[in-house]
């Protein structure tokens, strides 16, 4: 049975910094719900209440289109050893792009990352704990680093040139609202 919190508490802070990986889902009021894995060392638990997370170069933007029409989102969590938990944080969330002083304030928080196009601010109205005793164990062997070595040949004259190519629209045609 699960268990709900206003917020994290220390130790669900110490579980979602030991996690190599989670899930962000987004949807708007119509088209598409997206959810996406992401990983390298791309997450900071702020507070109790609020997490952000360095929202890199991908094939798509989904996520950040879903949250400039709507921002609602969901993050979740789950072990792949140790204890069977599944934790999911729900609540709203801004978009901090390159150029907006949110990111100029955050960014110093996360390592240097070739390829990194948005902050993703998430204030968390509830948090949600569930069993995960039907997830799998598995053993982690390392980052993939082939987003990495795409986006670092690219250059930033490369990534600028393929944000305004392939993610300025999300997958059922909707267009990115600029801040």
């Amino acid at each position: 049975m699960g268990r709900q919190l206003k917020g994290l508490t220390p130790p669900l802070i110490e579980f979602i910094e030991r996690q190599k990986m989670f899930f962000v889902a987004t949807a708007m009021e119509e088209g598409s719900i997206n959810l996406s894995p992401k990983g390298l060392d791309s997450l900071r638990v702020l507070d109790s209440n609020r997490v952000i997370w360095l929202n890199l170069t991908g094939s798509g933007n989904e996520t950040a289109i879903h949250l400039s029409h709507n921002d609602r989102i969901t993050l979740m969590f789950c072990a792949f050893e140790g204890d069977p938990i599944i934790l999911r944080l729900y609540g709203n969330a801004k978009v901090y792009g390159t150029e907006n002083e949110n990111w100029n304030k955050h960014i110093q928080l996360f390592p240097k990352i070739v390829g990194s196009r948005q902050l993703v601010d998430v204030d968390i109205e509830k948090v949600q704990i569930s069993c995960g005793m039907g997830v799998p164990l598995m053993d982690y062997q390392s980052q993939r680093e082939g987003l990495l070595d795409w986006a670092e040949k690219q250059g930033d004259e490369g990534l600028e040139k393929y944000w305004r190519k392939k993610n300025v629209t999300s997958i059922d045609g909707f267009e990115t609202k600029k801040e």
